[in-house]
């Protein structure tokens, strides 16, 4: 089969011919029609990743039909249409992953290539209403999001949510399901025009988070502050975000890209009774409550760009721009 290899740190990735997996017990091959970056992919080209092995294929996001079935997998999943929950062996506790909890696409080969071998019980019917690259750009994210908003911060109906850095796949996703749930969203960006894409996907206004006072001035918008803030970047901004957060307000953020909090306001944080809240990715119960909630309100994920599966590399550095709106895919197979 044909995949990209990654063959070390800050190395291109490489189109090349390798062998096509065979299930084992309890597995399925999938042959890939799509398959979708996140900035994992990234992170882990660059070195700043644990468990680094090479080479590795890797690719967490993909959707396509099962092509052979392992020993002890049901028969009936022979060529039904799926994509694949990339969190694996959560455990038992839902309030934290597991020691042994994998990400497909490392150290386990991934989604960049023809076809994947994954565990049955990781594959779920494809959302009759979403292509194979749309259902590709949902799984990690969308797995993120949802436990972000419902797990973590328990959404409720008539809420106000913040999203902040909106156009990145993940940030997409939490405003689309928290529009589709009857929150009202606001968004931040740098980026004027992603605020209005943004508007067009439901939200009800945004501010350039680079200006000064924000808070003030997108609290005002809004007639209060935040019930749920929904946040990757962490770092110095980071008490930005708990001036903006409404008394008992639930911060959530599920990425570190500014890096760590210098320092926390704690009196602010008592005062104002915020839960800080950390996720990261999701239960198998989080992945089905995603499907359902995809499935019921006919949710399709954004994809800023589709590159063909040759152009991974291309792709990867699209990424790494960060000028992106919405996911990026990879068309495998020609729908």
């Amino acid at each position: 089969m044909q995949a990209l290899v990654l063959d070390g740190v800050n190395q291109p990735l490489q189109l090349r011919e390798v062998p096509t997996p065979t299930p084992g017990p309890g597995e399925v091959l999938i042959r890939l029609h799509a398959a979708a970056l996140n900035h994992r992919d990234v992170w882990i080209q660059k070195g700043q990743y644990a468990g680094l092995k090479f080479p590795c294929i890797l690719g967490s996001d993909g959707a396509g039909t099962v092509a052979e079935l392992g020993e002890g997998t049901d028969e009936k999943l022979r060529n039904q249409s799926v994509l694949i929950n990339p969190g694996m062996q959560w455990g038992d506790n839902p309030a934290a992953q597991a020691k042994d909890f994998q990400i497909l696409g490392l150290p386990h080969d991934g989604t960049f290539a023809e076809y994947v071998c994954v565990p049955a019980r990781y594959v779920h019917s494809l959302p009759e209403h979403l292509s194979f690259a749309q259902a590709a750009a949902l799984p990690l994210g969308g797995l993120t999001a949802y436990r972000a908003l419902f797990t973590r911060a328990n959404l409720q109906v008539g809420e106000r949510v913040l999203v902040s850095g909106v156009g990145g796949g993940v940030a997409l996703l939490a405003l689309q399901m928290a529009v589709a749930s009857g929150a009202e969203v606001w968004v931040t960006s740098s980026s004027a025009e992603k605020i209005e894409q943004a508007k067009s996907l439901g939200a009800k206004g945004g501010i350039n988070y680079q200006d000064e006072n924000w808070p003030a001035t997108l609290t005002k918008q809004a007639n209060g502050g935040f019930d749920v803030i929904i946040d990757s970047a962490a770092g110095p901004g980071f008490n930005n975000l708990i001036d903006a957060a409404a008394p008992g307000g639930r911060i959530v953020f599920y990425g570190a890209t500014q890096g760590d909090i210098p320092e926390v306001p704690a009196r602010k944080i008592f005062w104002k009774q915020l839960s800080i809240l950390g996720s990261t990715m999701g239960t198998e119960q989080d992945f089905a409550g995603l499907l359902q909630l995809v499935n019921d309100k006919k949710l399709e994920p954004i994809i800023d760009k589709t590159f063909p599966l040759a152009e991974g590399e291309a792709a990867l550095r699209h990424m790494d721009d960060g000028a992106q709106f919405g996911k990026i895919a990879l068309q495998i197979i020609q729908e």
